[in-house]
C-alpha cells in the first residue's frame, strides 16, 4: 500500500495510523506524489490558507475509491496534525468496520499522556482528550485512569536522585517462536557465558562507582533478558553478590530477579538468589496449555511452571510475579480463562497480562504469521475476562504500556494486590528518573528533572560485541558522571 503526503510533515503519525487498520501491508511512504497514484493508495494533503487550512484524503483500496476534505479555522484548531489523524481514523474506520480500543493512539505510554492532560487541564479534561479526541473506547479510558493512580503513588516515592539498576542477561534456553529481542541461545553462545559474567561484574563495580561519587539513592533493581535463571547458580551469584557488595542497597525498595523460564529454574539457583538480598521473582509460563506451550517453542510442561513456582514459594519468597500472554497461536478463550484460573489459584502478588506483538524479527513473523481480525476479537475477549477475573480476585492494574504490531491493537498490563506493585516497571515506563544499565543491549537513561530532559547511554546489543568492545562501553559510560556535573 502506498501513502502518499502532500504539503505536510505528518509522515510518521498517519503511517502509524495506517499500520494499526493494516497490520500486514507493506507500506510505502512517498513525498513526490506523481500524476497517477499507484492503487492500493492513501492519499493526504494539507492545504494552507492563511486563517484556515484544508485537509484532502482520497483513497483507493480493494476497489473502493472515494475522495474527502474538510477545512478548518486555524485559530480554534490549531493542530493540524491531529485534525487529520481525527479524520483519517474516522475514514479507516467506516471503510474497515474495525473500531480500535485505543482510538487513534499509536503511543507506547498512554497512561504518561493522559497524566500530562491532567496536569494541563485536570481529570475531566483528560478524559474528554481521550474520548472526544483521540476516540479511545471508554473500557480503555477506566483501565488508564485506574493505572494512572496506582502509578501515581509509586512516582512519588522518587526524587531527583533517586536511581534504579538494569542488569541485563541476553542468554535463554532457547528462543520463542513469539520473541525478537536481543538474546542468545545457550546451545550456540555456552562460551560466551562466563567471560561476559566477568565483564559484566566489573560494569557493575564501575557503575557503583558513579553511583557513589554522584550520591545517587538507590530505589530499585531489576535483573532481566534473555532469561537471568540461564546462568548457573555460581554465576548467579557472582553477579548478585557483586550488587549487593558495591552498591548500597538501604534506601533499594525492590530487588527482582526475572528468572523467567520455568524449566531454568532450579533449588541451588533459588538459594543462591535468596541468599543474595533478591526480595521479587518473576516465574514467566506465558500460558498452562501444553499444547500452545510447544508450539511456541517452550521446552517445559504446565505442570512444570506451577511446580517451579511452588519451589519458589518454598524458598521463602513473598513476592513473586507470573507472565502471560493473551493472544498466542493456538490459545483459545477458554484455554486462556483456564490458565489464568490456575494462575490465581497460585495466589502470586503480581500478575502481567501481555498481548502478543508481532514483531518483524520474531520467528512467527518471518514464517509468515499475520494478524487478523478474528485473532483481534479473541485477544479482546481474553483481555477482558483478564479484567474481571483480576479485579474479583484482588489484583489492581498498576502499570500498562503499548508495543507495535499488537494482536487487535491492545495492551500489556500489570496488575498487582496493594503494596506488590513492581516498582521497577512503573519507573521505567514513567522515565521518572535515571535508570544505570549494564550489560548487553543495556540502555542507560540519564533524567534531568530540572530541565525535563533524558539522555540514552547504549551498550553493544550482542554478547559477542559486549565482550570484545567492552572498553568502549567503559568510556562511554563516563558519561554518567559529566551529565551530573551539569546537572548540578
Amino acid at each position: 500500500m502506498t501513502v502518499y503526503i502532500k504539503n505536510h510533515k505528518f509522515h510518521y503519525e498517519i503511517e502509524n495510523l495506517v499500520r494499526l487498520f493494516f497490520p500486514n501491508a507493506k507500506i510505502e511512504i512517498v513525498f513526490d506524489v506523481p500524476e497517477k497514484l499507484s492503487s492500493p493508495y492513501i492519499y493526504t494533503e494539507y492545504v494552507d490558507n492563511d486563517e484556515e487550512c484544508t485537509i484532502n484524503i482520497d483513497i483507493f483500496i480493494d476497489k473502493y475509491t472515494d475522495n474527502f476534505s474538510k477545512s478548518f479555522n486555524k485559530a480554534v484548531y490549531a493542530d493540524a496534525e491531529l485534525q487529520m489523524a481525527i479524520m483519517l481514523y474516522e475514514i479507516l474506520v467506516r471503510f474497515t468496520g474495525i473500531e480500535q480500543p485505543w482510538g487513534l493512539l499509536t503511543g507506547v505510554r498512554p497512561v504518561k499522556l493522559f497524566r500530562r492532560l491532567m496536569q494541563e487541564g485536570g481529570f475531566d479534561y483528560a478524559v474528554d482528550k481521550f474520548k472526544d479526541e483521540f476516540k479511545v473506547s471508554d473500557e480503555k479510558i477506566a483501565l488508564t485512569t485506574e493505572t494512572e493512580k496506582n502509578e501515581r503513588r509509586i512516582l512519588e516515592l522518587s526524587s531527583d536522585k533517586s536511581f534504579s539498576l538494569y542488569i541485563s542477561i541476553p542468554f535463554c534456553p532457547s528462543r520463542c517462536s513469539y520473541c525478537s529481542f536481543v538474546s542468545a541461545s545457550v546451545e550456540r553462545t555456552s562460551h560466551l557465558i562466563e567471560p561476559y559474567v566477568d565483564l559484566l561484574c566489573s560494569e557493575l563495580e564501575e557503575t557503583a562507582i558513579y553511583a557513589k561519587n554522584i550520591g545517587l539513592k538507590l530505589e530499585s533493581v531489576y535483573m532481566g533478558g534473555g532469561t537471568p535463571t540461564t546462568l548457573s547458580a555460581s554465576q548467579m551469584k557472582k553477579v548478585l553478590c557483586t550488587v549487593r557488595d558495591k552498591f548500597d542497597l538501604s534506601t533499594c525498595r525492590e530487588f527482582t530477579v526475572e528468572a523467567g523460564r520455568p524449566d531454568t529454574i532450579t533449588s541451588e539457583k533459588l538459594e543462591a538468589i535468596s541468599n543474595c538480598g533478591v526480595d521479587r521473582i518473576s516465574i514467566n509460563p506465558q500460558t498452562l496449555n501444553d499444547s500452545v506451550l510447544k508450539t511456541i517453542g517452550r521446552r517445559h510442561t504446565a505442570q512444570e511452571a506451577i511446580d517451579a513456582f511452588k519451589l519458589a514459594r518454598s524458598f521463602g519468597f513473598s513476592h513473586i510475579n507470573t507472565d502471560l500472554i493473551v493472544g498466542l497461536p493456538g490459545d483459545t478463550v477458554e484455554s486462556f480463562k483456564s490458565t489464568l484460573d490456575r494462575i490465581t489459584e497460585l495466589e502470586p502478588e503480581s500478575i502481567t497480562v501481555h498481548t502478543l506483538s508481532m514483531k518483524r524479527a520474531s520467528t512467527l513473523t518471518m514464517d509468515g504469521k499475520n494478524l487478523d481480525k478474528k485473532e483481534a476479537r479473541v485477544a479482546c475477549e481474553m483481555l477482558t475476562y483478564a479484567t474481571e477475573k483480576l479485579h474479583a480476585c484482588g489484583y489492581s492494574p498498576y502499570y500498562l504500556y503499548r508495543q507495535s504490531r499488537m494482536v487487535g491493537n491492545l495492551e500489556n498490563t500489570g496488575w498487582s494486590k496493594r503494596g506488590k506493585e513492581g516498582i521497577y516497571n512503573v519507573y521505567i515506563m514513567d522515565e521518572t528518573h535515571t535508570i544505570l544499565a549494564c550489560g548487553a543491549g543495556a540502555v542507560s537513561k540519564l533524567k534531568n528533572n530540572k530541565k525535563d530532559c533524558l539522555e540514552r547511554i547504549f551498550n553493544f546489543k550482542y554478547p559477542y560485541e559486549y565482550i570484545d568492545r567492552f572498553n568502549e562501553i567503559s568510556e562511554r559510560k563516563k558519561r554518567i558522571g559529566t551529565f551530573y556535573d551539569e546537572y548540578n
